[in-house]
């Protein structure tokens, strides 16, 4: 697999210098920016929320880029700085405070699809309504293509636990779409 393709890029191993780790996932990034910003888009559910979320993420990465091994996938390493992130983010605003855009002002979560824009939105609406620990599940599996075991090994969670939150947001996914979705 290519570096171009962003996924899963074993880049060439460096010695363990600040340098080279910083060019290293520097350069790794730049393909991963379309799935780390579909990946916030899922998790935030509001644009502007996301864009902070990539912002911060980067920023995240890059300064940490020494705590990288070169031998581990770094589209992992970078989803997990996402959630943990995104999480950080949650507790800060404090449960109480209104996390979602209202229905009509909802976020797309996939701007390629070729679905109709009304779908779009309703989808978009769907997955803000999951709980965050569901909406996480979705993003990696669903939306991303991660295997279950790899959308395991990001969220710190059993494989079990990922198959039975993932099936629990199918239901509430369909439940919230129609039985047509």
């Amino acid at each position: 697999m290519s570096v171009r393709e962003g996924r899963n890029v074993p880049l060439r191993t460096y010695r363990n210098t600040m340098v080279d780790s910083t060019d290293a996932v520097r350069a790794g990034l730049i393909p991963l920016l379309p799935r780390l910003r579909r990946l916030a888009r899922a998790l935030a559910g509001q644009a502007a929320d996301a864009d902070d979320l990539v912002q911060t993420v980067l920023e995240r990465a890059l300064a940490r880029a020494a705590q990288w091994r070169p031998d581990a996938p770094l589209d992992k390493w970078v989803f997990a700085i996402a959630r943990n992130a995104w999480r950080d983010e949650l507790r800060a605003r404090g449960r109480s405070q209104n996390l979602f855009v209202p229905e009509a002002a909802a976020a797309v979560v996939d701007e390629g699809a070729s679905a109709r824009p009304a779908d779009r939105l309703a989808l978009a609406a769907a997955l803000a309504a999951l709980p965050p620990d569901h909406r996480e599940v979705v993003a990696l599996v669903l939306v991303e293509g991660m295997s279950y075991g790899e959308a395991a090994e990001v969220l710190e969670l059993p494989v079990g636990t990922v198959t039975s939150r993932l099936a629990r947001a199918r239901i509430a996914l369909q439940a919230h779409l129609g039985k047509d979705a």
